[in-house]
């Protein structure tokens, strides 16, 4: 708006201007020296006020995290230390690998077309939000259609180089996103139908008024198993449709503030990608981050290749796995085929 404001308010000015300069001088009289004009007051904070605004900003957000962590709970600051703990033994098992293309579990097209099938048509919770067993329960094949808006709340214990790393990462991997699947995917500051919610043990266990904003009629238990989520779960993500159609409209994904760098970055990159559509976990898929054990902590080339067949558009929502298993087999193999 400033900028419209100031083009009509000079408008005049410069008619003015450009009719004087057509016009022949009638005399030769001194031209005055050109006076510096005063800042008009209406033009809006200049870039130092701009600045010292965002910095007086994060002196604040800093000062009210370092607030919220003297008085976080005994529960949440212990829980640091479990994942910090966990990150370290996980590693030291050798697990949390970071390879894209490990080269000791090679992919072939009956491989893929398996794992597509226990990860994208099943799910890993039941209904009421109990967790399945025997593989998770039989689900229509299930995605976005319209672009997803990845948008990232804080709780007040995040500070803000926290906040930016973040912000960053998430970014950089929702460009990963939409180039692996063809499908907008982006990160914004508001208006997002997929909020990742960065929390402590305390916010995280008062979130549900917010919940409940976010995702208008979403299941109270849900919102049950986000609050008490056990401590052995580092993140989870629910995804949600309107009414019975197999598209997603909406998903909320929750990441411990107390994670450690590498299980954050694992956070981000299994539910954010599950609420894309690979919403099961499998005790075969190998080599993926869609597997419990927590071998490989980032998208392999594998989970890329899932979610490239997820969202071909040879594939439809609401196909069951008989309808889906042949052309996801086609899929494959012309997807491994083009790598060779």
């Amino acid at each position: 708006m400033s900028v419209g404001v100031q083009v009509r308010r000079w408008l005049p000015l410069l008619g003015l201007l450009a009719l004087a300069a057509c016009q022949a001088p009638e005399s030769a009289s001194p031209v005055p020296e050109p006076r510096p004009m005063a800042r008009p007051e209406d033009l809006g904070p200049s870039q130092e006020q701009l600045r010292k605004a965002r910095a007086e900003r994060n002196r604040a957000a800093n000062a009210a995290a370092a607030e919220a962590l003297v008085k976080a709970s005994a529960t949440s600051t212990a829980q640091r230390d479990f994942y910090d703990r966990a990150e370290r033994a996980l590693r030291g098992q050798g697990r949390l690998r970071r390879d894209r293309v490990p080269l000791d579990a090679p992919i072939d097209a009956d491989l893929l077309t398996r794992n597509f099938i226990a990860i994208a048509l099943r799910d890993e919770y039941a209904q009421g939000g109990m967790q399945a067993v025997d593989g998770g329960v039989p689900a229509p094949l299930r995605r976005w259609q319209d672009p997803v808006r990845l948008q990232i709340e804080f709780g007040t214990t995040s500070d803000v180089a926290t906040r930016r790393a973040y912000r960053v990462e998430v970014s950089q991997f929702a460009a990963r996103l939409a180039e692996v699947t063809g499908h907008r995917v982006s990160l914004t500051d508001s208006g997002g139908n997929f909020v990742v919610m960065v929390l402590s043990d305390d916010e995280r266990r008062a979130i549900g008024p917010r919940l409940a904003q976010l995702v208008p009629g979403i299941p109270p238990q849900d919102i049950e198993v986000m609050q008490a989520l056990d401590a052995d779960n580092f993140c989870t993500v629910f995804a949600y449709s309107r009414g019975a159609t197999p598209v997603y409209s909406n998903a909320v994904a929750l990441i411990r503030a107390e994670l450690p760098p590498l299980l954050q970055s694992s956070c981000i990159h299994e539910e954010v990608a599950q609420g894309m559509g690979l919403a099961n976990d499998s005790p075969d898929a190998r080599p993926s981050i869609f597997n419990d054990d927590e071998e490989f902590a980032l998208l392999t080339r594998h989970d890329e290749l899932l979610l490239k067949i997820l969202y071909d558009p040879r594939l439809r929502p609401g196909m069951t796995p008989a309808e889906a298993e042949p052309v996801v087999r086609r899929i494959a193999s012309e997807l491994l085929a083009q790598s060779l």
